[in-house]
């Protein structure tokens, strides 16, 4: 036990922030709980202003000189962190897995997948590069230079909150900005053993700080600071105006990914054994809290009914169970009560509105402890029902008939959110289509909705704005600079 956390009784660490280096204590903290059981497994640090201005303030001294070495010499620092990941993968599952009641198949998924991503943003050093401009007048050159922003902040939320992380600190800190992320009150275990891990792999003092709390008060500090570049927030579109609001007095660089509520639509064409099997995959991922998870269907007609005789077996097949006792669970419990209740009171609204429960519909009655939601299917929605325009992130499947193609794609874009959408067909038409048509940052065709690391997560209308992964991730974090040479 190293002196970032202390235990209290025998299973309860108190944490402590990662802040220029070392780490700090604080005065108030938040329990976390484990949302299978119900029970205290550790006290997150109550971050306030004075511990934001400190990390900004550290980060402010560190980064100029940062800035100044080689992109491959900053490189060398996230394959260090993707070894300690690698070397203690098992470790961070378990521990990721116990404190949001992840399955461990999918949480070991997270860490390894996150090692991976330092080491594909360590391999961008030499490849990305300004460009040479054709100057109009003799004798000139001019030269575009790709520069950091300064200071980024990386604010994540409780889903993927490793891999977001690492989606926040590698790019920003392989471009040479310093980095302060604010990680989850829900879910900040382990980035906080994170931090223990890379404490000694020779990272500068105010280079990376990981602090805790509240959003509306360290959050709140952190991007309102006038220091700080660039805010990259993964959130609610409720989380996304406050950060713009916050940045606005500054006239601070945003990115925004804020959620969705991702269509599939099924053509009468389709594979409808893939298409059920995808479209469960993707409803079901995390219990359901994934801003990138199929969240509506719409299935036509011709093939509706045949569809649906595939889909309930297949949903009522889902193994729920605890995250860390069950090595056969699909999924588990949802974060916390507050996402119970509301996944439950929006399948109630449904009802009220007219849709059918044809499977669940309800907590879960097979435990004494957690947050479990049934796996849940319902029918005979319409386009206006709140089931079918807000975001439930919860493991309830909506699904409608329509007519035709066209009505599919209009529906589909008929929503606030753009995050991503899927389509299951044969048709080369349907697919070309789809890919004017279908109004989101990602289409998935033909398979689950899960994005890859050298694409770009990025979404329309109130899903974001800017993105995150590969080359135009990368171009996030930094600035352009154009140098115009006059020969004498």
């Amino acid at each position: 036990m190293t002196d970032f956390a202390t235990s209290v009784g025998t299973e309860v660490k108190t944490y402590q922030q990662f802040i220029a280096g070392s780490f700090s204590s604080t005065t108030e903290h938040i329990e976390v709980l484990n949302p299978c059981t119900e029970e205290i497994i550790a006290l997150a640090p109550r971050g306030t202003k004075d511990d934001a201005d400190r990390a900004v303030s550290a980060a402010k001294a560190a980064q100029t000189d940062w800035g100044l070495l080689p992109a491959v010499e900053r490189a060398e620092y996230l394959k260090k962190m993707a070894q300690v990941i690698r070397e203690n993968r098992v470790f961070l599952a378990e521990t990721l897995s116990t404190e949001q009641a992840k399955v461990m198949g999918l949480a070991q998924v997270e860490i390894d997948v996150t090692a991976v991503y330092f080491d594909y943003y360590a391999g961008m050093a030499r490849t990305y590069e300004g460009e040479v401009i054709n100057s109009d007048r003799p004798g000139e050159q001019m030269m575009l230079h790709k520069l950091p922003i300064g200071i980024a902040v990386g604010i994540c939320p409780w889903n993927f909150p490793f891999f977001v992380m690492a989606r926040k600190i590698a790019p920003s800190l392989l471009t040479g900005n310093a980095c302060v992320v604010k990680v989850s009150e829900e879910t900040p275990m382990v980035c906080l053993e994170f931090a223990r891990l890379i404490e000694n792999i020779g990272l500068p003092a105010g280079i990376l700080s990981i602090v805790t709390g509240y959003g509306h008060e360290i959050g709140q500090a952190l991007s309102e600071n006038p220091d700080v570049g660039i805010i990259s927030l993964t959130g609610s579109v409720g989380a996304g105006h406050k950060v713009m609001e916050a940045a606005a007095k500054n006239i601070t660089k945003v990115s925004l990914e804020l959620g969705g509520k991702a269509p599939a639509i099924v053509c009468k064409d389709a594979d409808l054994d893939l298409a059920v099997k995808a479209i469960v995959s993707s409803r079901i991922i995390y219990s359901g809290q994934v801003c990138n998870c199929a969240e509506r269907v719409y299935v036509e007609e011709e093939v509706y009914d045949e569809f649906m005789t595939k889909l309930l077996p297949a949903m009522k097949a889902v193994r729920v169970g605890d995250a860390r006792t069950d090595d056969k669970a699909d999924m588990s419990a949802q974060i916390n009560k507050t996402q119970l209740m509301k996944v439950d009171s929006m399948v109630k609204r449904a009802v009220e509105q007219g849709g059918e429960v044809l499977l669940g519909g309800r907590a879960s009655q097979k435990f004494n402890k957690g947050y479990y939601y049934e796996p849940t299917v319902i029918a005979n929605v319409e386009q206006h029902h709140e089931i079918m325009q807000d975001e439930t992130f919860g493991p309830v499947l909506p699904v409608m008939k329509v007519s035709s193609f066209d009505q599919a794609i209009d529906y589909a874009n008929d929503s606030d959110y753009g995050l991503t959408s899927s389509i299951y067909t044969n048709n080369i038409n349907n697919i070309l289509r789809a890919t004017k048509e279908l109004l989101f940052g990602e289409t998935y065709v033909n398979r689950e909705n899960f994005e890859a690391i050298q694409g770009f997560h990025a979404g329309f209308r109130k899903s974001g704005i800017g993105g995150a992964d590969g080359k135009h991730g990368l171009e996030e974090y930094l600035q352009t600079k154009v140098m115009y040479i006059q020969q004498n």
